[in-house]
């Protein structure tokens, strides 16, 4: 391929960039030519799931694929907190209280529609020309400005306690760690994402997409 998408089921541990480097090593040594390579969009390394790819010509359309609805899968952790808002930050205890599922569907359904969210500020965002998560890790403050978001849905798909399984369909731009934490507000528990999967990007569906394993890449 020179020109065109790659849908790619991203695995955990792994960073958008690196997956876009991997993505490009095979496909130039595949064309025997330098190939340029682009992501619509990063996926957070614990994460896993749909990533599309843009190759060659088709970079250029990168920003129109990254402005797309998004639908996830998430584990959201009640009762702790995480100082990066995933299962790969300090993890700090806040609470024992355990909901019922009444008060988790009433928390959740504070979340649809058009809302204002927090950024995390480890994160991929360019704060002063510097990405926020490099300022974080070198300790300096760092100051996330609010956005707007719309969560267009937003569905309890199991609850075992601590564990609130979600689906959920939103806006480009939306976290899903700073809506497991605002849940965590919410409830008065304290709550982190442990797990998330990208799981639809507009009509492209993470069942189409290859592995890395199924391009002959190895993590």
């Amino acid at each position: 391929m020179d020109d065109g998408i790659l849908l790619v089921d991203k695995p955990a541990g792994m960073t958008s960039f690196g997956v876009v480097a991997r993505v490009r090593r095979v496909l130039s040594e595949k064309q025997r030519k330098k190939i340029k390579v682009g992501h619509t969009g990063t996926l957070d390394p614990f994460a896993t799931g749909l990533m599309i790819i843009v190759v060659g010509k088709e970079c250029k359309n990168a920003s129109s694929y990254s402005k797309l609805d998004k639908v996830y899968e998430a584990v959201i952790c009640l009762g702790k907190t995480s100082t990066t808002g995933d299962s790969e930050g300090e993890i700090n205890n806040v609470s024992d209280d355990t909901p019922t599922q009444s008060e988790i569907e009433k928390a959740l359904g504070k979340f649809t529609g058009e809302t204002t969210q927090r950024p995390p500020i480890y994160s991929a965002i360019n704060i002063g020309g510097q990405r926020a998560y490099k300022l974080a890790r070198a300790g300096k403050y760092v100051e996330m400005p609010e956005r707007q978001v719309t969560v267009y849905s937003l569905e309890l798909i199991d609850y075992t306690y601590p564990e609130i399984k979600i689906r959920t369909h939103v806006s480009s731009g939306t976290y899903i760690r700073s809506l497991a934490e605002d849940v965590g507000k919410a409830l008065g528990t304290g709550a982190y994402c442990a797990k998330l999967r990208r799981t639809n990007i507009a009509d492209w569906s993470v069942n189409q997409a290859k592995s890395l394993s199924d391009m002959g890449i190895v993590n």
